[in-house]
């Protein structure tokens, strides 16, 4: 629990989607600082102890819950909302899953599978995957974001405008994000943590694990935002950068089709030189491996290169 904290946000106090009518759970006032408690993106449905027949059962209704919404006070639309993350307090247990019609390769991948982690919830060493694979930690939340201006419940799932499921890596400790603001007192919500993720989250799922957030949020006021921006303090690829990186590419006149191609061929790459199984590679590949637009200017064909870090097998 943070002792300095102005407001304490419990994980019950949660919601599904976005709706500019959900009662805020508290009024604050900018300047605060706030700790609250977030679920992991099943909602508590899987734990240490679940099996393949307990991600089968989940209820997709109740998928990236985020706690919320914190009303602004003195929030109004044209305002940005200013979001320093301040502190992750991670809980040591995570899942990583491929759900059927979800991730990149779905069409490759249509079982499911399920990998349950347990980590060192302090030191955040390395959290093993199997037994050669260690995955460097970096907590973080996948959704933050403010409630849109439009009326009704709007999916959890799609990033908007106003942030929601951005799956940012690096917003992570220390670093700032500025969030349009819609509607008056912004309705402010953050959930969906994680302990790791490559960038693209490729199989749909990262490494999804309960933790508490210490955040700062201030007001700047009349300064419209199209989209989310944020601010990193550092270097933000410190942990995975020590042993350098396999990359394979994907060349064409299609950034969705490359970066598929880059992906697959990294799955082939890792079995082959690893021994994983597809899926496994799958999983892991999502944790930890990072896909980029190498090159997006000599038409007619561009380069998705997929970097996956060797410091995970070495």
């Amino acid at each position: 629990m943070c002792q300095a904290c102005h407001y304490t946000i419990h994980a019950a106090q949660h919601h599904f989607g976005w709706d500019n009518q959900i009662p805020p759970v508290a009024h604050v006032t900018p300047g605060s600082r706030v700790h609250l408690a977030c679920q992991d993106a099943s909602a508590g449905q899987l734990r240490a102890t679940s099996g393949l027949d307990d991600l089968i059962a989940m209820d997709p209704t109740k998928a990236n819950p985020v706690t919320g919404p914190l009303y602004i006070e003195g929030a109004e639309p044209g305002d940005i909302l200013k979001v320093t993350l301040e502190d992750f307090t991670p809980s040591g247990f995570g899942w990583t899953a491929n759900i059927p019609g979800f991730g990149l390769l779905a069409d490759q991948f249509p079982n499911p599978a399920l990998h349950i982690w347990s980590y060192d919830a302090k030191g955040l060493t390395p959290a093993l995957f199997g037994p050669h694979a260690k995955v460097p930690l970096k907590p973080f939340a996948g959704t933050v974001g403010n409630a849109p201006a439009e009326p009704g419940c709007h999916s959890v799932i799609p990033p908007r405008r106003i942030g929601g499921n951005l799956d940012i890596r690096d917003l992570a400790k220390g670093s700032e994000l500025f969030l349009p603001v819609e509607v008056a007192g912004a309705l402010f919500s953050i959930g969906d943590t994680h302990a790791a993720q490559g960038d693209g989250e490729v199989c749909g799922t990262a490494i999804e694990s309960p933790m508490d957030i210490t955040l700062r949020l201030d007001l700047i006021k009349q300064s419209p935002l199209a989209m989310p921006r944020f601010r990193t303090t550092g270097p933000v690829t410190n942990h995975l950068d020590t042993k350098g990186y396999e990359v394979t590419t994907g060349v064409g006149p299609d950034l969705m089709a490359g970066a598929r191609d880059a992906v697959a061929g990294m799955i082939d790459l890792l079995c082959a030189e690893h021994g994983l199984a597809a899926i496994d590679a799958y999983l892991l590949a999502s944790v930890c491996g990072d896909l980029r637009i190498s090159e997006i200017v000599d038409a007619p064909n561009w380069v998705v290169s997929f970097y996956f870090p060797r410091c995970v097998f070495e």
